[in-house]
């Protein structure tokens, strides 16, 4: 066993690409953190849930939970001015709609909610390009062949993931981002993670130790943080979403110029769990094999 950092950040998502939430603990479960990327906004043009990869003002809304009358957990959603509402109040999804310019509606997880069909003459695979924010020259990533584990997330009417229930990602990570590129940005809300690791301090086997992107060589390992044990599945393949500008972050689209530079387009690691259990900040991250 090799510890390789500490948890310093816990984040969950309530709303698919809008802003989420800080946590001092959580549960890990089949579906990671409970509650994240349990709505998500759907594009009624196009019948899928990637409005943020094409609207970054969604980016600029907020989400974190609340109890409503019933005592159940729904999002609060803070728009850009300010404006407060619960994602189930009546008029929610227009009111999102008027600030990112698009025919949306709201959705938690239900089987309808990916019922929708693109309308006619609309293909995602006619802007990959622009969603992945690759330039001329620059490699797409091939989603041709999605693992099986993700498929079973779609069957099973999981949460809204683009792919699998956590990510994991280094500070040391952002750090190399940063080197790499002076004057950008590389703030973390850019980059979404469930999970942010810091190295150990001086005296314990150090994320920093590991190269520039550690994590990625945790790939087809477990490590056990808190009391949860996780599978480290993949890389994250990054896309448009990282360059776009939000609360105070800017726009800046050297984000991803750095991102396929130096990480050939990734940046984190997606984990399966398979141990659930409970982490908390602090919690030692150890690999295990």
């Amino acid at each position: 066993m090799t510890r390789v950092g500490t948890v310093a950040q816990i984040f969950r998502y309530p709303v698919k690409s809008m802003l989420g939430e800080q946590l001092d603990a959580t549960a890990l479960g089949q579906d990671g953190i409970p509650g994240d990327r349990a709505w998500g906004v759907r594009d009624e043009a196009r019948g899928d849930f990637f409005v943020g990869k094409r609207s970054a003002a969604l980016m600029s809304c907020s989400a974190w939970y609340a109890a409503d009358s019933d005592g159940d957990l729904v999002p609060q959603i803070r728009l850009p001015n300010g404006e407060t509402f619960r994602a189930n109040a009546t008029g929610a999804a227009e009111r999102v709609a008027q600030v990112i310019g698009r025919d949306v509606t709201l959705w938690p997880v239900v089987p309808e909610a990916r019922q929708a069909r693109p309308r006619d003459g609309l293909s995602l695979a006619d802007e990959m390009q622009d969603l992945m924010a690759r330039e001329e020259g620059e490699p797409l990533p091939d989603f041709s062949n999605p693992p099986p584990e993700l498929l079973e997330i779609y069957a099973r009417n999981g949460p809204f993931f683009d792919a699998f229930p956590l990510l994991l990602l280094t500070r040391r990570s952002l750090e190399s981002l940063a080197q790499a590129a002076p004057g950008v940005e590389m703030d973390v809300r850019r980059f979404r993670p469930n999970l942010l690791i810091e190295g150990e301090s001086e005296g314990e086997t150090a994320c920093t130790d590991l190269g520039s992107f550690p994590e990625q060589d945790w790939i087809g390992r477990r490590v056990q943080i808190g009391s949860a044990v996780l599978s480290i599945h993949s890389s994250c393949i990054r896309c448009v979403m990282t360059t776009h500008g939000f609360a105070q972050v800017p726009k800046d689209a050297r984000v991803m110029r750095t991102l396929v530079r130096e990480a050939a387009g990734n940046l984190g690691v997606y984990a399966i769990v398979d141990q659930p259990g409970e982490v908390g900040r602090g919690d030692r991250v150890t690999l295990l094999e």
